[in-house]
């Protein structure tokens, strides 16, 4: 099968690629679902490593890769933690992640809100990964 003859108007466009912007209304495409997975496996370790002191929602972000990461966790949930995961490494978002901790602003936004709807498929485990992962990074272990 190739890209002209899928179904999706948004596929066949050619406009979606690992690098273009998210869009919201797209976020359980599956072509959508599998580019956030490429984003988020390229980006996430480096963003988080080179940013977790810096901001305080490090350790949700890490709770929520480890529960996107979860075989357990439902395929809805894990395509909206992969969208903003997604957003979280994109270098280009409506704040821009230069200004500094006013920067983080619209990604800790994005994860209240993630928190707030999906929350309840983190589990104590992944929170407790995420602990464990933020001390390694910060060098408190």
């Amino acid at each position: 099968m190739t890209p002209d003859s899928k179904a999706s108007r948004d596929v066949n466009s050619g406009e979606i690629g690992p690098d273009s912007p998210i869009a919201q209304d797209h976020a359980l495409v599956p072509e959508v679902v599998r580019l956030n997975e490429q984003r988020v496996a390229r980006g996430f370790w480096p963003k988080i490593r080179s940013v977790a002191t810096r901001i305080p929602f490090a350790a949700d972000a890490l709770a929520v890769w480890r529960c996107a990461r979860d075989p357990a966790t439902p395929r809805t949930a894990k395509a909206i933690m992969l969208a903003a995961l997604a957003y979280f490494v994109l270098p280009t978002d409506a704040v821009p992640d230069i200004l500094g901790a006013v920067g983080f602003t619209d990604d800790a936004a994005v994860f209240t809100a993630l928190l707030a709807v999906i929350g309840k498929h983190l589990k104590p485990e992944h929170r407790a990964a995420a602990e464990a992962d933020l001390k390694r990074i910060r060098g408190e272990d």
